[in-house]
């Protein structure tokens, strides 16, 4: 049982497509700490410093140690989804960094929810070869899921987690429907219960949604913004601090 759990990496983490009312983002950790609150029975401490847009070198430099100090006793790790996205990505540096990453969290004695993100490939440009980059990568840290206090959860390899009904407009990040069966496949790693009322085996087991096509306006609206962040440097993510930087209570019951 854990009474406290700190998240980092980038927007999959931040909870980019499941916004709130108001605008912020909620997402799969902010419903795994609701989880992990309903299991203690009494509220968590719960932070958050994944900021959208980071590579993998970033996260590490930037949100690591930080997290590290807060001295959690669960600490969720995921990056490299923007690195694939990239013209070239350096598989084996990327893999070590990540590895090293993983043992720093060990080292100083804090459990690791090692988790790759959900696969967009399917519905992406190009997805076809960002789907073989997330495959070599997932497969080159597979085995640290042995060491001892990690655990690993495979969303990438979630096949449901492909169909677009989970996916946002940007068919890039998910939507609560996706963000809520990625908290569903990490409880699940961990041996908690999943609350029912998260409906998430319900919606799973309802038809497929219709075959993703990707529009002239959808090129318009998402591709070519993006492509013109990277030519110019920059990121969805600059001038944005993390949306949680220490460790606040969360009750089971709080209003999401």
């Amino acid at each position: 049982m854990f009474h406290s759990y700190a998240a980092i990496g980038d927007s999959f983490t931040e909870g980019v497509g499941d916004e709130l009312p108001d605008g912020s983002p909620r997402g799969w950790a902010d419903f795994v700490a609701l989880g992990l609150a309903a299991v203690a029975r009494e509220p968590i401490g719960y932070a958050n410093l994944a900021i959208r847009g980071r590579k993998l070198g970033p996260i590490i430099d930037e949100q690591l140690d930080a997290a590290i100090t807060l001295k959690p006793e669960l600490l969720s790790f995921n990056g490299g989804g923007n690195d694939m996205l990239r013209p070239r990505m350096d598989e084996q540096a990327t893999a070590t960094r990540f590895r090293g990453a993983i043992e720093r969290i060990r080292a100083a004695d804090i459990h690791v929810l090692m988790l790759s993100g959900a696969n967009p490939t399917e519905h992406l440009p190009m997805g076809k070869v960002f789907d073989a980059r997330g495959a070599r990568l997932t497969a080159a840290l597979v085995d640290l899921a042995d060491m001892p206090g990690v655990t690993f959860v495979d969303n990438f390899n979630d096949h449901v987690l492909r169909d677009i009904r989970y996916w946002s407009a940007d068919k890039l990040h998910l939507n609560a429907l996706g963000h809520a069966r990625v908290a569903s496949n990490v409880l699940t790693g961990l041996g908690l219960p999943v609350p029912a009322e998260w409906g998430v085996e319900e919606v799973a087991a309802a038809a497929a949604g219709p075959r993703s096509r990707n529009t002239a306006a959808y090129y318009r609206e998402f591709v070519l913004p993006w492509i013109g962040r990277r030519l110019t440097g920059r990121s969805s993510g600059d001038g944005r601090t993390a949306k949680r930087p220490s460790l606040e209570p969360v009750a089971a019951d709080a209003a999401s």
